[in-house]
């Protein structure tokens, strides 16, 4: 089969004709259609993984069709169509072939293509752990999310506006199109009031809840923003407590880290993962989630669009078609 792999940290990716995979209990493998790109792959591809074996295949997310079942498998058939974010210790599915946990698949619902769908998990279920699983975001609350035109800040503006709450965006100027996404207010990320605006945007109230999808000098920033037993959820870092008084607003922080789910979660966790995405897919098909794809690749284009991604020149999501 043909797929992107790399020989070592930090080189560049290759084309190179390698083994179908095999099936193993538990695991079924798919024909894969379209891979997703997120900024965890394009820190994995330059820093590695001790877990992984060279030459080793990236990139987590992926939709295509079931092609093989292994042992133990009952709810997949050949020929259902899927999507999954896969175990970064595990070769990936830049490839015309991969293999998943059964458990982690979500189908795709007619009316949703392989492109759309390969662009919702990881950012997608990072948005909804965040908004949903830990937040809890209720109608009336009011949320600051930061990154607001990047995969994962995109899906929870319009995660945090379904259900009801009053969105603050934070993204670079020029971005006004997040208002279409549900966030009732834009304000510039570089602006030297930025601060200033996000309270007057809120009535000078406290926030109830931020997604920090920037760094962890951003949770950092915002951190003091938050009304009493508000909440952080971090995606890119964790804020530094003592740049607030011990005892004060006492905030619940949250760090998410989805693909942990594999490492250090339990059944329980890697099937939330499955529930998760297909929630995200249906709210896809029924028109009440829009999947903000950037720019549509080959698989020859993987390493220059990661390149781009570590040099954080991206907004939205950039889907390769295999």
């Amino acid at each position: 089969m043909l797929s992107l792999a790399q020989k070592r940290a930090g080189v560049p990716l290759a084309l190179v004709d390698s083994a179908i995979p095999q099936t193993g209990p538990g695991h079924v493998r798919i024909k894969v259609e379209a891979v997703g790109l997120n900024p965890v792959d394009a820190d994995l591809v330059a820093s590695g993984n001790a877990e992984w074996s060279w030459p080793h295949v990236p990139i987590l997310d992926a939709a295509g069709v079931v092609d093989a079942i292994g042992d133990g498998v009952t709810e997949w058939r050949v020929g259902d169509r899927v999507a999954a974010h896969g175990d970064l210790r595990a070769p990936g599915a830049a490839a015309q072939f991969a293999i998943f946990r059964a458990e982690v698949l979500a189908r795709i619902p007619d009316g949703v293509s392989f492109t759309q769908a390969a662009a919702v998990p990881c950012a997608g279920m990072t948005a909804y752990q965040a908004v949903h699983r830990r937040l809890t975001v209720r109608s009336g609350q009011s949320v600051l999310i930061t990154g607001a035109t990047g995969g994962v800040g995109g899906f929870a503006v319009q995660l945090a506006a379904q259900a009801g709450a009053h969105v603050i965006a934070l993204a670079s100027h020029g971005h006004e199109d997040v208002m279409l996404l549900g966030a009732a207010a834009i304000i510039d990320s570089r602006a030297a009031d930025a601060a200033e605006q996000i309270r007057a945007a809120n009535d000078g109230r406290g926030l109830d809840a931020i997604v920090d999808a920037v760094s962890s000098a951003s949770a950092t920033r915002h951190l003091a923003m938050l009304r009493y037993a508000g909440g952080i959820a971090c995606i890119a870092g964790l804020p530094d407590l003592h740049a607030i008084p011990s005892f004060g607003i006492s905030p619940s922080v949250h760090e998410i880290s989805l693909g942990a789910a594999y490492s250090h979660g339990e059944d329980r966790h890697r099937r939330d993962l499955s529930i998760m995405l297909t929630d995200l897919l249906d709210q896809v098909a029924a028109g009440r989630l829009v999947v903000p794809i950037a720019q549509v690749i080959g698989l020859d284009g993987i390493d220059a669009a990661l390149t781009g991604m570590r040099a954080r020149h991206t907004r939205g999501k950039i889907v390769a078609v295999i």
